[in-house]
């Protein structure tokens, strides 16, 4: 809402501060009092034909438009300076009131046509040779010095940079095996942030080019100000086996390690192990938008049911086809010593072989999809393959989400289950079970107080026995379904969460060097 009032009063001076420059150019005052006659004069003032104004009416093109606007503006009353830029550029109605009355500041000419005059008068002298046209030139006021051309063109690349990054693509690299087999660590993505729809700019004030760390000082952001979640259009509806881009969840209070973030809720479920491991840091809170990006495959949507039963997916009953390179941890005995040089090869990396059975190096618990399988059994036929049962390990009930053991004593990564997945409109009973499964999304997500008194559920202090979904929400799972941190650990991903689409693989390098094999490949299949 402040930032709202801000815009508001922000028009209105800079409305009435066109009334005073437009009098000073030969104009009628009145006409910088009308929305959108304004903008159509001011065009004209700098020399640009009227209809430019309607780019203003372009989102994000509006942003470029009126930059140039604004300096062009100064530079018609004569300020040509690289600092008259930048302030024309930060606070254009505090420019304008002094231009509009100051006594010595007048109207010279319209700067953009004039400008463009300079640059075609030295493009022909430069092609001609004429030494004379070019010391003439040398002293027209639209002459820049090489240092101020090297500094407004690397400010240009950045802000073009920054607002790529922002509004249409960001590059994104793979940071752990959760998606083997489909994505690798070390392959670098193109995410389109326009397919989902565009998600606007939440935090206002921020570091261009970097998401949300300041290597060795800190986070590269301010909270406030911030605007609320808005998302234009969509070019496509996000749907079931879509590769997904999204804020993490639990990402909102974080401690950061050299190694990885950990979330609050980490070390609460898990103290003996993350304890250690974030002492002495300091937790840090973060927004929406600020929070780690992470990347996954979407298996459910909005309104749909999920379970899973013995590491099968399924979706409203049906069974979900698998990724092709669908992987989980195998129980892998050799017949022999076997010589490991193709693993690599294979896409077996290092990472991949968690450790062998104590005291026989025969037995190894290894990461794969099908087609290494087969492979290995190629190399060795005597070769026994098993799935991992991670219900000995640690997907025990209290690890998992929603961290209920007593309600669901059952449940591991394996299986798990039912699952409704919300739906903005949708209404759900405030059972024990729902209220284990929903109270992040109605006290987080959607911003409710609730709380329990005497075994009755108030919602904004209000009882309450159901509750009705603001948002729709999805459900991320990893390709190995063994070693990917997805929603079965944290639950629920909002619609204000998403990202974007990844696009396709630029780069990609891993332990054996770059893999030209990989580079233009489809990142979402």
């Amino acid at each position: 809402m402040g930032l709202l009032i801000f815009a508001i009063v922000s028009y209105i001076l800079l409305s009435i501060s066109l009334y005073f420059v437009f009098e000073k150019a030969g104009e009628a005052g009145w006409k910088g009092l009308v929305p959108g006659l304004n903008f159509v004069v001011w065009s004209k003032l700098t020399g640009r034909s009227p209809y430019y104004a309607l780019w203003l009416l372009v989102p994000i093109v509006n942003i470029f438009a009126f930059v140039g606007m604004s300096i062009d503006l100064v530079r018609s009353f004569g300020k040509y300076s690289f600092w008259h830029s930048v302030l024309a550029v930060i606070y254009p109605p505090a420019f304008f009131f002094y231009l509009g009355l100051s006594k010595d500041e007048k109207y010279i000419e319209p700067a953009w046509m004039k400008e463009k005059e300079y640059m075609t008068q030295l493009k022909q002298a430069l092609k001609t040779g004429d030494k004379r046209i070019l010391r003439k030139l040398e002293n027209s006021p639209y002459a820049k010095s090489a240092a101020r051309e090297w500094v407004e063109s690397i400010i240009f690349a950045v802000f073009a940079a920054a607002f790529i990054r922002m509004f249409l693509i960001e590059a994104y690299m793979i940071p752990t095996s959760s998606m083997e087999g489909t994505l690798l660590v070390g392959d670098y993505l193109f995410v389109s942030k326009v397919h989902y729809g565009l998600r606007t700019p939440m935090t206002v004030v921020q570091v261009p080019l970097l998401h949300n760390r300041i290597p060795g000082v800190g986070e590269s952001y301010l909270k406030k100000p911030s605007l609320p979640y808005k998302r234009l259009p969509a070019l496509q509806k996000l749907k079931r086996n879509d590769i997904v881009v999204f804020n993490f969840p639990e990402g909102d209070s974080v401690y950061i390690t050299p190694q990885r973030t950990y979330s609050i809720y980490d070390k609460r479920h898990n103290p003996q192990y993350v304890g250690p491991r974030i002492r002495g840091k300091k937790l840090v809170t973060r927004p929406i938008d600020k929070k780690d990006h992470y990347v996954k495959r979407c298996v459910a949507v909005a309104g749909d049911s999920l379970q899973i039963i013995n590491s099968q997916l399924y979706i409203n009953g049906q069974k979900a086809p698998n990724p092709e390179h669908i992987q989980f941890i195998y129980k892998v005995t050799f017949s022999g010593p076997v010589n490991t040089s193709s693993f690599l090869k294979w896409g077996i990396s290092q990472e991949d072989v968690k450790g062998s059975e104590q005291g026989n190096p025969l037995v190894n618990y290894i990461v794969l999809n099908q087609e290494q399988i087969e492979k290995l059994k190629s190399l060795d036929p005597g070769l026994k393959v098993e799935k991992v049962n991670m219900a000995n390990f640690s997907s025990v009930p209290h690890n998992i989400f929603p961290y209920a053991p007593k309600l669901f004593p059952d449940w591991t990564i394996d299986d798990y289950g039912p699952v409704y997945v919300p739906k903005a409109g949708s209404t759900v009973a405030l059972t024990p079970a729902n209220l284990a499964l929903y109270r992040r999304i109605i006290e987080v997500y959607e911003g409710n107080k609730l709380s329990l008194r005497n075994g009755k559920v108030f919602i904004n202090d209000q009882p309450a026995d159901t509750y009705t979904f603001k948002m729709d929400y999805y459900w991320m799972m990893g390709d190995n379904r063994h070693g990917s941190e997805d929603s079965r650990y944290w639950g629920f991903v909002p619609e204000d969460h998403i990202v974007g689409k990844p696009l396709f693989i630029f780069f990609s390098k891993g332990p054996e060097g770059i893999r030209r094999e990989r580079m233009f490949k489809s990142a979402n299949t």
